[in-house]
């Protein structure tokens, strides 16, 4: 009798801890879908990659919006970092996610549109999503079959970035003026599509410049040393989305490139002299809108020159710890 009450009870038990693990993962699930991939976030970050004597300035760094043409809040959000007054304005690629969704993109950006911005695209912003299988992601690099949907119009897009003002930095170098000084800046095409030709760009960099940038969507690290190589100060880029889900205190399960996963998100050094920032960005694919420990974001990085309290402090190559704010705006799709 007592084994038989021993039995069900362990039964019970069972039960009890099968239903709570249900009930746990459908409400982090209901999270991550209904809260945190709408939880818009600003990240700061301060990084000295200036000449000395240079004047200290300001990048919004954007990237991975995926848009649709429902993403109301989104839009309004992005629009309202124009009160931030960013010096130059970086898009690192994948503003699109669906045919018609240009004109919701120019709605997000139309007020930085008039600062001084420059641009590379990404996969998102020439095929559209579709559906993949989530353990693809987790497989080896040789095992992943490249799927892509439909053309998207991003001729359209550019010649709206371009009419603006915006710089096209697609594998070209160019001297731009920012904060009343002169800024070398270069990028490549999406390297995830293996799209990128260093070549067009490999060379010197101006050494005049009061800093030099590089430019990439996804930031593979073969990318990365090239840029590195030549001399550049900063690398921008996307892409990870920051890892999407992340698990808290141990970070990134996956980048969906070749780069490791603590830097996923974030600043680190890369070499010696370079430093890399990953945005995390503001969406997701439609086919997985979720997000977890890892809230949609845009970037305001401070640049400042070389050899401040700063730089002293993060030799090191692990990414410096950010700083995160909501903006104070209201979301409702």
């Amino acid at each position: 009798m007592s084994t038989l009450s021993n039995n069900n009870t362990s039964r019970a038990t069972v039960r009890r801890l099968a239903v709570g693990t249900v009930a746990l993962g459908a409400a982090t699930l209901g999270y991550a879908v209904g809260i945190e991939r709408r939880r818009w976030t600003l990240r700061t970050a301060e990084l000295p990659v200036l000449a000395a004597g240079a004047k200290p300035f300001t990048i919004l760094h954007i990237s991975d919006l995926h848009m649709l043409p429902g993403h109301v809040s989104k839009q309004r959000w992005v629009a309202a970092l124009d009160e931030l007054e960013p010096d130059l304005v970086v898009n690192t690629g994948d503003n699109l996610s669906h045919q018609h969704a240009v004109p919701s993109v120019l709605r997000a950006l139309g007020p930085l549109l008039n600062r001084p911005g420059v641009f590379i695209f990404g996969s998102n912003d020439y095929y559209a999503p579709k559906p993949k299988n989530p353990a693809r992601y987790l497989m080896p690099k040789g095992k992943k079959k490249r799927i892509h949907g439909e053309h998207l119009p991003w001729r359209d897009l550019r010649a709206a970035f371009i009419e603006h003002g915006w710089t096209d930095l697609t594998h070209v170098r160019r001297t731009i003026e920012v904060a009343d000084q002169y800024v070398f800046t270069a990028g490549v095409d999406d390297a995830h599509l293996r799209r990128d030709r260093y070549a067009d760009i490999a060379g010197p960099v101006d050494t005049a410049a009061a800093v030099r940038i590089g430019v990439t969507h996804s930031p593979e690290p073969r990318v990365l040393d090239e840029f590195a190589g030549d001399g550049y100060d900063l690398v921008l880029a996307g892409h990870t989305h920051g890892g999407q889900l992340r698990i808290p205190g141990y970070g990134a399960l996956v980048t969906n490139c070749e780069l490791d996963r603590t830097r996923a998100r974030g600043a680190s050094r890369w070499g010696a002299q370079m430093w890399l920032h990953v945005s995390a960005g503001l969406g997701t694919s439609p086919y997985a809108p979720a997000r977890f420990a890892c809230p949609p974001e845009a970037s305001l990085l401070t640049l400042v020159p070389r050899g401040t309290t700063s730089d002293n402090h993060r030799k090191a190559a692990p990414p410096q710890s950010p700083k995160h704010r909501p903006l104070n705006f209201s979301s409702t799709r």
